[in-house]
């Protein structure tokens, strides 16, 4: 990939679409919430072990009281967990930031030339924030089974299992099943099949979100790709998936 801007981003919260009640992203972040001195006195430089992860999402929002809008989604101040979605385009295998987190504020501010925006954080609870890949092409659309195009992750496969999230913005039908699948050559010689744990719960209603993970030292192949299968006749969704090149304990 190259150098980019921040033009044509979105963000999804919840299963909601907020892109157009959204002015700016404030501050992305996450990691290790520090790391622990191990250095024994048979070492010459220091040894550090890292610690928990966390991570957080700060955003400014503007007032939108329509149904399904920024106002009646984020006032409320829910208190179960939420998934955040930011995805920096639209194209299969851009970055996207998510992240089940608690929401902690809704703070309005109003100056004397009128202007009212809200600031918004939501802090990670359980898995930290996670740099993934789009596996669709921003919000998909499915009005039948469908296999969709795949995402090269370049490296051939990987021994520590995979992490993905799911938001479903609308769903007509009675159930749609939404999965991983792999394949080591993009399907040439070696076959799709799904990935061992790899699809997420049967959608029924939207909106809906989930994020799903695999076994830690499961392999996972180089390319990936999203299928749908079930009676529909339309689902708008939008999957991320992050393949770690690490052991990742959650």
């Amino acid at each position: 990939m190259s150098i980019s801007n921040g033009l044509g981003q979105s963000f999804y919260y919840g299963g909601y679409d907020l892109s157009g009640d959204t002015g700016s992203a404030d501050d992305i972040g996450g990691g290790l919430a520090g790391t622990q001195d191990t250095t024994p006195i048979n070492k010459s430089a220091f040894r550090r072990t890292g610690l928990l992860r966390d991570g957080r999402i700060s955003w400014m929002s503007f007032f939108n009281d329509a149904v399904g809008a920024a106002h009646s989604r984020l006032s409320a101040l829910p208190t179960a967990d939420r998934q955040l979605m930011w995805l920096t385009g639209s194209t299969i295998g851009d970055p996207a930031a998510c992240m089940v987190g608690k929401q902690i504020n809704y703070d309005p501010t109003r100056p004397q030339d009128g202007s009212l925006t809200i600031a918004v954080n939501a802090q990670a609870n359980g898995y930290g924030l996670e740099w993934c890949d789009l596996l669709t092409a921003g919000v998909r659309t499915d009005t039948v089974a469908t296999n969709g195009a795949s995402l090269d992750l370049g490296t051939g496969s990987t021994a520590f299992g995979l992490q993905a999230y799911l938001q479903v913005l609308a769903f007509t039908g009675t159930t749609v099943t939404i999965k991983l699948q792999e394949s080591s050559d993009n399907g040439a010689g070696d076959a799709w099949a799904d990935v061992t744990g790899g699809a997420f719960t049967a959608v029924t209603a939207g909106p809906t979100v989930e994020r799903i993970q695999t076994g830690r030292s499961q392999t996972v192949e180089r390319y990936l790709r999203v299928a749908t299968t079930g009676t529909f006749s339309n689902v708008q969704f939008v999957v991320a998936v992050n393949r770690p090149d690490v052991e990742v304990l959650f």
